[in-house]
């Protein structure tokens, strides 16, 4: 049993001061708020938040960061440098990057991922020995790191699609497919059990990826576990969907059957008023990706539009062209600010829940992402003596911090973060090293 003694905390019911949090196996087993801290106490300067969810993540594309601007370009051109990247990849590689990666979001206060994980087999299509190998290395990488993982097995079958419908596979995407659905589902099942920090899910790349008469197999071998979808990131992907199956992919999810509680769309950037109507009426949920939707210059999704229809919002760093979960909740707010000339069009309670609660429920992990008795142990806190948050509201914390603001990050009840320094050691250099073994062909 471990007791941490908060300075503030924002609790399920608002924000509080003088907060202990007692732990035990992994769970808050006591909120007191109004508490004297005791001698043995871990004492929290600053305020305590709920750890963090990351609901959308490509760990790889970690190592383009910084490298791939210049030239112009839009998405399409980004992806052939993605794809440089995702050939120098194998079993050591993947788990040398996915540790560096997963440590830098827990360093800025990430404490569970969903890692949308297409990756799967060799360079050309040919199978590791062990099917799995490259979500393994994933799983080990997580586990090192410290953080909570929600694998995000993908399926992803097809090349593309434009007005005449799907075209082949690129060399670089052969290592992404199974061949066939039924391949994908058998390789999924033969996954190792979920464990206190693992936990399955399932992914349908796009509609560019997965046939329409295919989607319903993916939805059924998925079951129960969590499903995310990217949709409608690009005005192209609308309109090659229009096209050849003549509905938006929101209306074609829906046809099949996909949308629902389960089901997160990542990005949904360009949609009609009818799919904002379809996703919030299934309540399906919205994980935006704002760092990256500008990056790529894919575009503002309509978050408030969602989030009034009903739909959940999370937040993920896709790309990670910056790790910075406060960063990614501020471009929320931020865009739906410059769309319509409006301030405050999120609360900061609404902000955090996107961060928190509603990440850690798209990852099927409901347990977790609030400070509540029985809740997972599982909380970040945030210096308020920094360059950046001197002088800040500790209830308005979110609108000034910034990752390297994070001081300590608790896992499961266990210190992985202390005083801003993760127990793995120095992150800078595993992320150097880890990015140099993948960079140079792809980079000459």
């Amino acid at each position: 049993m471990t007791a941490y003694w908060c300075e503030s905390a924002w609790l399920t019911g608002g924000f509080a001061r003088r907060v202990r949090l007692v732990t035990s196996e992994g769970l808050l087993k006591e909120v007191l708020v109004g508490a004297d801290p005791e001698p043995e106490d871990v004492r929290l300067a600053g305020v305590t938040l709920p750890g963090m969810a990351n609901a959308h993540s490509h760990a790889f594309h970690r190592a383009l960061r910084g490298r791939v601007n210049g030239g112009g370009g839009n998405f399409w051109s980004w992806r052939e440098q993605m794809y440089a990247v995702a050939a120098e990849l194998n079993p050591d590689t993947y788990f040398a990057l996915a540790r560096a990666v997963f440590s830098e979001m827990v360093l800025a206060g990430i404490t569970v991922v969903g890692e949308f994980h297409y990756v799967h087999h060799r360079p050309g299509g040919k199978r590791f020995g062990d099917p799995n190998a490259m979500g393994l290395a994933l799983r080990h990488a997580a586990d090192e790191a410290g953080i909570r993982l929600t694998l995000l097995d993908t399926c992803y079958l097809e090349g593309g699609l434009n007005g005449g419908g799907h075209i082949e596979l690129h060399p670089g995407q052969l290592r992404f497919s199974d061949g066939s659905v039924d391949a994908w589902a058998e390789r999924m099942a033969a996954r190792p059990h979920e464990t206190d920090r693992v936990r399955l899910g399932a992914a349908i790349h796009s509609v560019r990826a997965v046939r329409r008469e295919d989607v319903p197999k993916v939805v059924l071998a998925a079951g129960d576990m969590p499903l995310h979808v990217h949709l409608s990131e690009q005005h192209g992907e609308n309109l090659a969907c229009q096209m050849y199956y003549g509905c938006t992919p929101t209306e074609l999810l829906d046809e099949a059957g996909a949308l629902g509680a389960n089901l997160t769309s990542v990005h949904a950037t360009h949609l009609t008023d009818r799919d904002i109507e379809l996703l919030g009426g299934t309540g399906t949920g919205a994980c935006f990706c704002p760092t990256t939707e500008r990056d790529l210059a894919d575009g503002i999704g309509p978050a408030r539009a969602l989030h009034d229809a009903g739909s959940p919002l999370s937040i993920g760093s896709d790309q990670h062209v910056v790790i910075d979960p406060f960063e990614e909740l501020r471009g929320v707010e931020m865009h739906e600010r410059l769309i319509t000339n409006e301030r405050d069009r999120f609360s900061a309670h609404d902000l955090l829940l996107t961060a928190s609660f509603n990440g850690y429920r798209a990852l099927g992990w409901s347990d977790g992402g609030h400070l509540s008795k029985g809740a997972l142990a599982d909380f970040v806190t945030i210096r308020t003596d920094t360059v950046n948050t001197a002088g800040s509201a500790p209830d308005q914390i979110i609108y000034s911090c910034v990752a390297s603001d994070v001081s300590h990050v608790v896992v499961g009840g266990q210190l992985v973060v202390t005083d801003g320094h993760h127990r793995i050691g120095d992150v800078g250099r595993l992320l150097a090293s880890s990015i140099e073994r993948v960079l140079p062909m792809a980079t000459s």
